[in-house]
């Protein structure tokens, strides 16, 4: 069965293994989060429950988020999520859920915002090569081909410079190096999305070995 944790990334550090290799690790602090629904195949049409992270201020909140957080006695959340196909017999709607759910040597799938980078040309965006910037070129850094002139348009899906970043990811398969139980932190191996503050999901991994 799925198992997961809201987290919110710290930053990047490194640790030593014992056989002395150097391994680069995410900082992800992890609070209890508090199981605010559960989702069951009756009711919903699948299983999941709702998880969320970090308390909000009451001028934040409106009724709604205040009734739905009341029937799990807790107080509005900033961030929440749902971890589909959970075992629903190991939660109760109102129990906290903490970082000792999960143990160094686990597979994980990470979540998050990646970090937005504006506007960026085809280059950057969609990695295209560049034509020579030497020797009488004067094509450089731009699109290239538009396309048959005969349908009188570019077609949908032509790749072209625009907003890049601050989309959904989800990073696959990372390894826990380590989980500080007394301090709520997890270490993962690797990079995860988003900038230092961002807020991220982790979940047993889909497509572990």
């Amino acid at each position: 069965m799925t198992k997961g944790i809201l987290g919110r990334k710290i930053g990047m550090t490194q640790v030593f293994a014992e056989n002395g290799e150097l391994i680069p690790v995410t900082v992800v602090e992890a609070v209890p989060n508090v199981v605010l629904q559960k989702k069951t195949a009756e009711n919903d049409g699948y299983e999941a429950i709702q998880l969320g992270y970090e308390d909000l201020r009451e001028m934040l909140y409106n009724k709604p988020q205040q009734g739905h957080a009341a029937k799990a006695n807790t107080a509005p959340k900033r961030f929440a999520r749902e971890i589909r196909d959970a075992d629903l017999n190991n939660y109760e709607v109102g129990q906290e859920v903490k970082v000792d759910l999960f143990a160094a040597g686990e597979i994980v799938d990470v979540t998050g915002i990646s970090k937005g980078k504006g506007f960026q040309g085809p280059i950057k965006r969609h990695g295209q090569a560049r034509g020579p910037m030497a020797h009488g070129s004067r094509y450089h850094r731009r699109p290239g081909s538009m396309g048959p002139v005969a349908p009188n348009r570019v077609f949908k899906g032509k790749k072209l410079a625009g907003r890049m970043g601050g989309t959904q990811i989800t990073v696959q398969n990372l390894e826990i190096v380590k989980v500080d139980a007394e301090r709520n932190v997890i270490l993962i191996k690797g990079n995860v999305p988003g900038p230092k503050k961002a807020l991220l999901k982790i979940k047993s991994a889909v497509k572990a070995n």
